[in-house]
């Protein structure tokens, strides 16, 4: 009678142990239950990815920039603010950069661009270059005219020293777009023109 008891508690506790790991496996999910709802609410993995940074368009961008430097001064005159100037001139850049067509030809020193279009591309030329050619002559080292032609203007870039050859083959290198660029007065530029101010040269 005893062996048969020993047997069996024997057996009950060798089952206990066996039959174990197979309770703590079945309990293990819960607990992993348990520490899931202890991270913070509200921290869905998509609220963590960074928000876009580019404004999708560069006109709709430098107008922001623009606004931007606008609200941060506290000596803006509101009253005097005209962004719709800016977005104008900003319409013209557009039209030069991408719908004018430009006839390049080599001259002794430089270069001759023809620069035409039409509509408001031709309008656009006019308002762009002429007050551009100002700020080309402001330069040391070369000298710029414009003259008008049909559809547009006829603008000439040359070295004021011909024998710098470095200079010249820079002109004609740089071409109409390069030469358009040079300078830094078209940021200054957008802001005043934003703010409403008089600039020398600029119908806009």
């Amino acid at each position: 009678m005893k062996m048969w008891l020993t047997s069996g508690l024997a057996g009950a506790v060798a089952g206990l142990v066996l039959f174990s790991p197979t309770v703590f496996a079945q309990q293990a999910p819960s607990h992993g239950r348990d520490m899931h709802h202890t991270q913070p609410s509200g921290q869905d993995p998509a609220s963590r990815v960074a928000a876009p940074t580019l404004p999708g368009q560069d006109a709709f961008g430098a107008v922001q920039e623009i606004v931007r430097m606008l609200e941060a001064d506290p000596t803006t005159d509101w009253s005097k603010v005209d962004l719709e100037r800016l977005r104008q001139h900003l319409i013209d850049m557009n039209d030069v950069t991408l719908r004018s067509e430009v006839r390049a030809t080599t001259v002794p020193g430089g270069l001759t661009m023809d620069v035409t279009g039409t509509g408001r591309t031709e309008q656009a030329i006019r308002r762009m270059v002429v007050p551009h050619t100002v700020e080309l002559n402001n330069m040391s080292q070369w000298s710029a005219r414009t003259e008008e032609m049909t559809g547009g203007l006829r603008l000439t870039v040359t070295a004021k020293n011909p024998d710098d050859t470095k200079t010249v083959a820079r002109i004609r290198g740089l071409g109409f777009i390069g030469l358009l660029v040079q300078g830094a007065h078209h940021q200054p530029h957008h802001l005043a023109m934003a703010k409403g101010e008089e600039i020398p040269g600029h119908s806009h």
